[in-house]
Formats: C-alpha cells, structure tokens, sequence
C-alpha cells in the first residue's frame, strides 16, 4: 500500500526514537560538555522521555499536515490503559508492606536450596519472580525483582559484567515467564480471547517451556559468577519498622483488585487513589512511594502507543507475507524495534492464520522481549529502577542486547527445538 503523508512521517519519527534509544549516552555527555544547556540534553538523555518526546513531535506534524482536529482526534483514538495500569500496578507492588512480603517468600524459599543463601537469593529473583508474573502480571514481577536484585545486590556492588548479565536475564524471563497464563502478558493477552486461548492451552503449549528457558538461565548466571556472588552476605532483615500483617493483607487486595481489573481503568484508578489514601495514613509503615518512576515508565509506554499507532501500514503486511518459521524469527527480531504486544496485535485483526502461525507470532514476540527496553512493556520498569546503580546512571542499550543474547537463544531453544 501507498502510505498517506502522516504514515510516512510516524515511520520516520519511530525510526528517529528507537535510534534515539541507543544514543542516550550521547546526551549525556552533551549535558556535562555544554552546562548552559544541561538541562535539556539530561531530558533528552533520559531513555523514559524518547518515546513521549518523538510522540509529542509526531502530534505536531499531525496538527500541520492535517490540522489540529486530526492530531486531536487520533490522540483520542489510543488507548492508554496499558501505560496507566503499569503505573499504578508499579507504585502498589514497591510500596513495603508488598516488598516485604515478597523478600520473606524468597528468603524463605531459598533456605530450601542447595546452595548458599546469596546464590539462590539470586537464582530465585530471576525465576521464581518472573513465573510469577504469570498470576500478578509482568509489571508486578519485574517491579518486585528489580527491586529485590537493586536493594540485594546492584546497591551492595555488583562488577559490570555481572550488572549487565542480570539485567539481560531478568529482561528476558520476565517477558517468557507470564506466559503461564493467558491473561498476564500483554502479547498474549492481546490475542488469547480472538483466538481462544484457555489456561490449558498456554500451559500445553508455552508454559512449560518458559518455565524451562527461565530456570535455565537464571540457573546458568548465578553459577557462571558464581565466585562474585558468594562475597554477598544476605543475612538480616530488610531497615524500617516491621509491617503488620493486616497492612500486608490490605495492600494485597488492592494489588488484586487492579490486576482483576485490569482493563477497566476507571476501577483500577479509583483503587489506586484509595490506596494512596491508605498509604499515606499508615505513612510510618511506607518507604518512598515510586510516583516519579512509574509516571516516567506510564510517559514512555504512551509515547510508544501513540508512535505505534502510524506503523501497522507496513508491520501487518511484512508479518502476512511469512511462512510460519520466518514470522517466528521475524517477530524476535521486529519486537526489538517495536512492543511485542502491537506485533501480537496485528497479527490477531488478520483472519484466516493457522494455528502454527499464531503459535509462530506470540513465541516469537516474547522470546525477543528482552532484547531492548522498548521490546517488552515491563521492561522500562526494570531499566527506571535499577539504571542509577549502572555508571553514569544509564544502561548501554547495546550492552543490553548483548546481554541479553543467551538467555533470548535459550528461549528459541526453548520454543523451536523441543
């Protein structure tokens, strides 16, 4: 097809951001060498702010080429609950009555383990929490992991190799592991209705290769450093005054409560501003809420709704033209450029795919979840939280891939040869 001049310019301007991705260090050093301007290239620098930003220029060339009418009316017409959910579902699952919770379920799980207490910490932050994700929802997981690995081990001095294997692990379980159940990541939850995917069927058919795949590589990092990680002392318990048990229940209901609401966005905001009420009454129970990091993750998961919007022109032909083993390797390659679950999205408004094909499409789409920040929505919570204890305070986005190649082989393995 012929694209319009507004499809055009959105392919570009997607093409500028995800470039923009891979270059934020170079903004950074614009920062520090030009001062008068600091402020603006520490903007630019901030990978949560690229999408936003090259979506905000995008609305402006709408509102030239086509007048403002348009560029309002196609603002109107995303969809943000996804940016929203992961926001509120980021702050409730950081709070500390939930933290706490998770950290004696982890400590108490490691005890059972054959290994010493920092190595299955370790081990069991990279599995047991991404298959959780499965039933609490992927932002959950990855906010509940990454903090648990920034507060154990990235705070307490972790070499650069070993920073950047973790991260390129956790990347890539989170984004295999929530595919356990039908309803926990977003590129299964894109299609599983349209096509009739039960809990049976993603339990026969991607469950327990995931739960393969993530065990092996969070298996395969904790003991290649192995020797690093047994210099860790897990020992005592987390600072702060001890939380009850009735706080504890409480913020887990909320947590359910927006997870079963998960896309009703008027239910799960309106439980949000209740929670907040309860938090900030029981404020001496509470650490930092992380407003300022899930508002950034919400920012940069919206731009890249309204970026992604202009791209099905040239995605959804690209993805009819494959054969089933070409879609499979195409998605983990295209889902490094763009959200694994808008390739899944486009693939379900096709009609008439075989049932290899659909298969082909998702696995495809989360084994290559880890790859990039952009890949998985999860994945920019895990990059706000744990990007301050990196040099600079940024992730290297090739340095991500990099680490991020194993463990997305792993997967194929996973998925493609048994």
């Amino acid at each position: 097809m012929t694209p319009t001049a507004v499809q055009l310019g959105g392919a570009i301007l997607f093409a500028i951001a995800v470039a923009h991705t891979f270059s934020a260090k170079f903004f950074e050093r614009l920062a520090h060498s030009q001062p008068a301007h600091a402020g603006l290239w520490h903007l630019l620098g901030e990978v949560e702010v690229v999408f936003g930003f090259w979506a905000m220029v995008l609305i402006v060339y709408i509102a030239l080429a086509g007048g403002g009418a348009q560029a309002l009316q196609y603002l109107e017409s995303r969809n943000y609950t996804e940016p929203m959910f992961v926001f509120v579902i980021m702050v409730i699952a950081a709070s500390r009555p939930i933290l706490r919770l998770a950290l004696a379920s982890v400590q108490w799980a490691a005890r059972l383990m054959p290994m010493p207490a920092a190595m299955a910490t370790f081990f069991l932050a990279l599995s047991l929490v991404p298959l959780l994700g499965s039933f609490i929802t992927e932002p959950a997981a990855m906010t509940l992991a990454a903090l648990l690995l920034r507060d154990r081990f990235y705070a307490r001095g972790l070499s650069k190799r070993l920073q950047y294997a973790t991260i390129g692990v956790l990347f890539v379980n989170v984004s295999i592991g929530g595919t356990l159940t039908p309803y926990a990541a977003p590129p299964v939850l894109m299609v599983a209705g349209t096509w009739n995917w039960d809990l049976a069927y993603m339990l026969t058919h991607f469950g327990w290769r995931s739960a393969l795949a993530v065990v092996i590589n969070a298996l395969g990092v904790t003991l290649l450093f192995g020797a690093e990680l047994r210099k860790f002392s897990v020992s005592g318990g987390p600072a702060g005054e001890p939380v009850p048990m009735a706080l504890i229940v409480v913020h887990l209901l909320f947590l359910a409560g927006v997870v079963v609401f998960a896309h009703h966005p008027v239910v799960f905001m309106g439980l949000f501003l209740f929670f907040l009420g309860i938090a900030h009454g029981y404020g001496r129970y509470q650490d930092r809420l992380i407003l300022r990091e899930g508002l950034l993750v919400a920012f940069f998961l919206a731009g890249l709704v309204v970026l992604g919007g202009q791209q099905q022109w040239w995605l959804q032909p690209l993805l009819e033209g494959m054969s089933p083993t070409a879609v499979y390797y195409g998605a983990t390659a295209l889902t490094a450029i763009t959200d694994n679950a808008a390739l899944t999205y486009l693939g379900s408004l096709v009609q008439g795919l075989s049932d290899e094909f659909k298969y082909s499409l998702v696995a495809g789409a989360v084994t290559g979840g880890g790859l990039t920040v952009i890949a998985n929505a999860p994945n920019p919570a895990g990059y706000s939280i744990l990007k301050r204890s990196f040099e600079d305070e940024e992730i290297s986005a090739l340095g991500l891939l990099a680490a991020a190649a194993i463990p997305t082989l792993v997967a194929i393995a996973a998925f493609r040869a048994i």
